[in-house]
């Protein structure tokens, strides 16, 4: 049995926020870089280059990357050795809370959905567990902002809507959304559970690098499928044209009952943030 003590935890998810939301993933900058380098159509070109413009000054002055700082969606690989010495849950809102303060972010979290008071230190905390064998903590955080949350759903399909349903459904919320969620975008897939499962299997989603296609063949010819349609919508960076329009995609499925085929579309924007450190 090894044992962590609520206050690393806290250490770790109060740098971890601050880190998400000034410096990109690599898969996600490699990405936008590619995008800008190849992009024909000249006022997406330009678009992109702005964009790119604005994550390098990010870096360079530690400043967010995104106006929106986001929810603070943690999840958390918890090995069912390790102890933890104090309050869990406790450790991470107070790792929010500090981050927030302390990385000068901008808090966004209402107390109560329908009369709007803001709790002012962006907490509480969207805290996603998982036990996994072990004796090690992997935290991951990743800020989510709503301009693109916003755009997201969630279909109950039937079962002999297949393949092309689910695709349907994936590039029909893609065409819905248009310049909402500040394009270009990356999508979390979710397909498969229960009503409430595909919802987290989308959000889970985006947690894998869009470089790494999913290990089933089946599933990384379904993302080339859908990328390559997504991007030949044309409605491009900030919905201004160009065939850059999605970054790339990461399916997760799950099984489902005989007659269920839930789906569900996690939107997010080219600033998909998340930071991991592991305990």
């Amino acid at each position: 049995m090894r044992t962590i003590s609520a206050g690393a935890i806290t250490d770790a998810v109060a740098r971890l926020c601050m880190e998400a939301n000034t410096h990109l993933p690599k898969d996600i900058s490699a990405a936008l870089d590619r995008s800008r380098q190849e992009e024909p159509w000249p006022l997406a070109k330009k678009t992109l280059d702005l964009l790119w413009d604005n994550l390098e000054v990010a870096e360079e002055r530690a400043l967010p990357i995104c106006q929106d700082t986001g929810m603070a969606c943690v999840f958390v690989e918890l090995g069912q050795d390790v102890h933890i010495d104090g309050n869990f849950e406790e450790a991470i809102h107070e790792g929010v809370r500090r981050g927030y303060g302390e990385g000068y972010l901008r808090k966004s979290i209402v107390g109560d959905p329908l009369r709007r008071v803001n709790t002012g230190d962006n907490t509480p905390a969207f805290i996603t567990l998982h036990l996994v064998p072990g004796d090690r903590c992997t935290i991951t955080v990743a800020p989510k902002g709503c301009g693109s949350e916003n755009m997201s759903r969630l279909g109950m399909l039937r079962p002999a809507d297949g393949v092309e349903g689910v695709k349907r459904f994936v590039v029909e919320t893609v065409q819905k959304a248009g310049s909402n969620p500040c394009p270009p975008i990356v999508l979390g897939v979710g397909v498969g559970g229960s009503f409430d499962k595909v919802a987290a299997l989308a959000k889970h989603a985006l947690l894998r690098p869009i470089d790494q296609p999913n290990p089933d063949p089946f599933y990384a010819q379904l993302e080339q499928e859908l990328l390559e349609e997504i991007n030949a919508l044309g409605i491009g960076p900030q919905g201004f044209g160009g065939r850059t329009t999605c970054l790339g995609l990461s399916i997760e499925a799950a099984p489902t009952h005989v007659a269920g085929l839930p789906v569900a579309v996690n939107v997010s924007c080219h600033v998909t943030r998340r930071a991991t450190a592991e305990l």
